[in-house]
């Protein structure tokens, strides 16, 4: 089954209005709504801003909803002129830009433990632009961030969520799919403003193309 794992209530409203919903309960402390879109059966699982909670939802889906595919949109931050406010981008590679193990390991920043490179490759269905993303636990205008993410790691877009959803699915052997609005744009004022005034309108543009998008992940 393809599965939804969302962060935001407002975000995963793209999906549930689209959806027939069938049940919905809480468990973990987070939200799971069944349902059927587009004819077909699938879920969400709204789990929580963040690495971890993004994590324990992908985990959950998984394990508890039987799921092989996952897809995780939302909202998220642009790094350069490779992406527009209220653009919808597919995530094709994913790195947790806040993991260091270079002292111990002498790897780059982002390298897992586990991994060689820093970058995890996601799968990819439709036509929408591919843009590399970073995902971090913070939400901020640091410029030493905004230069690891872009100078160092070459990521296009940063958000809370996607990597640490890439890291489980791979563990998992699940597929992930991934799917970014662009709510900000780092570098034309501050990221806190541009995401509220923004918001809406991201929230809208994912709710007309949720039902192409899960169509073409259920048939990739």
């Amino acid at each position: 089954m393809t599965v939804f794992v969302i962060a935001m209530e407002s975000e995963a409203a793209a999906v549930l209005e689209n959806m027939q919903t069938e049940k919905s309960y809480v468990c973990c402390d987070k939200k799971v709504v069944c349902g059927k879109l587009c004819g077909r059966q699938t879920a969400a699982v709204i789990c929580g801003v963040g690495k971890v909670n993004a994590a324990c939802g992908a985990q959950y889906a998984i394990d508890v909803l039987g799921a092989d595919k996952i897809i995780n949109i939302g909202v998220a931050g642009g790094l350069n002129g490779q992406t527009q406010v209220c653009g919808i981008y597919a995530i094709s590679h994913a790195v947790q830009y806040d993991f260091d193990l270079v002292q111990l390991n002498g790897t780059k920043r982002g390298t897992l433990d586990e991994c060689a490179e820093p970058y995890i490759p996601l799968r990819t269905a439709g036509a929408y632009p591919l843009r590399r993303i970073g995902s971090g636990d913070r939400f901020n205008d640091d410029p030493a961030d905004y230069a690891l993410l872009t100078k160092e790691l070459g990521a296009d877009i940063r958000d809370m969520e996607c990597a640490a959803i890439a890291q489980a699915c791979m563990h998992a052997g699940a597929e992930l799919y991934a799917f970014k609005a662009i709510s900000d744009v780092a570098g034309s004022g501050s990221t806190t403003e541009q995401f509220m005034k923004n918001l809406k309108a991201c929230n809208g543009a994912l709710k007309a193309a949720v039902p192409a998008i899960f169509e073409g992940v259920c048939n990739a």
